[in-house]
């Protein structure tokens, strides 16, 4: 099942993907959820599937103004170089932990929706990642029961303002508006081995980026019983899994994101988030 955040009536709305349109389920799950992180803490992705099997979508895709897949989401944790590819074209060694940095709520951008090139930064690049999306919280998870604590997987795209990061990897990470997630989530049932999918990533229809995701330095359960180590995970918080070489630092000449530049990152299994990008007013 695919699950998406949009704009619905006017309002705030979450749904199942259904052919070319969503079946909105806010209040087909009679109002006790505001957002689709409420329903996955809720337990309520089975009743959700249930609910969509027997409905008739109500809105089409296209046209529809889709809000990030998780949009309020309690953590946003990322990955740093977990890829072998990506460690190599930095000439680092692999790190022996996963190496995580978090990123603010307000960096988050929906499918279709614009990613800001701030005013400061003449040197804004793109990270194709494979993000997960917890559904049952813990502490101190093990990663034999890790995946048992993912709702579902999503496209997203880690975006780096490299002005900053010789400053401060965490200011180049936490520009506003300048990470898309989307999307939408597909439910962890879909894919039951998430080592299985192809991640690309293409600017202005270009591939840039492609990798299995069997390339995982760190592995998506060592990644979650890392981070659930330090912090407690919970319902709809969002796990970045990092990602593969050819960003457009290491390009030979680099290559930056402009305005009216469209960026899409896709994974097998998931779909096609794509963005424009837009200059910071």
């Amino acid at each position: 099942m695919k699950l998406a955040s949009y704009i619905a009536n006017g309002k705030p709305s979450f749904g199942a993907v259904v052919g070319d349109g969503v079946v909105t389920l806010n209040d087909k799950l009679g109002g006790r959820y505001a957002t689709l992180r409420d329903a996955i803490a809720g337990g309520a992705i089975e009743e959700m599937k249930r609910l969509a099997q027997s409905a008739t979508p109500d809105q089409k895709l296209a046209g529809l103004k889709f809000l990030p897949t998780i949009p309020n989401p309690e953590k946003i944790l990322c990955v740093g170089i977990n890829y072998k590819s990506h460690a190599a074209e930095h000439g680092t060694e692999a790190p022996k932990l996963p190496n995580i940095f978090t990123k603010f709520v307000n960096t988050l951008v929906a499918h279709e929706g614009e990613m800001l090139r701030p005013k400061v930064s003449t040197s804004f690049d793109f990270e194709g990642e494979l993000a997960l999306v917890i559904g049952k919280g813990g502490r101190h998870i093990k990663a034999a029961d890790a995946l048992s604590h993912v709702a579902g997987y999503a496209c997203f795209c880690d975006g780096s303002v490299r002005d900053f990061t010789k400053y401060s990897l965490v200011a180049s990470k936490n520009f506003l508006a300048t990470s898309p997630l989307g999307p939408w989530l597909v439910t962890a049932d879909e894919i039951p081995d998430p080592t299985k999918l192809t991640l690309l990533t293409r600017l202005n229809g270009k591939e840039m980026q492609r990798s299995g995701t069997d390339m995982l330095i760190h592995s998506i359960p060592a990644i979650i019983e890392f981070c659930s180590v330090f912090t407690p995970l919970s319902p709809g918080d969002i796990i970045a899994t990092g990602t593969p070489d050819g960003i457009g630092a290491k390009q030979n000449p680099p290559v930056w994101m402009k305005a009216g530049d469209v960026l899409e990152i896709e994974i097998s299994g998931i779909g096609t988030l794509r963005n424009k990008i837009a200059d910071e007013k």
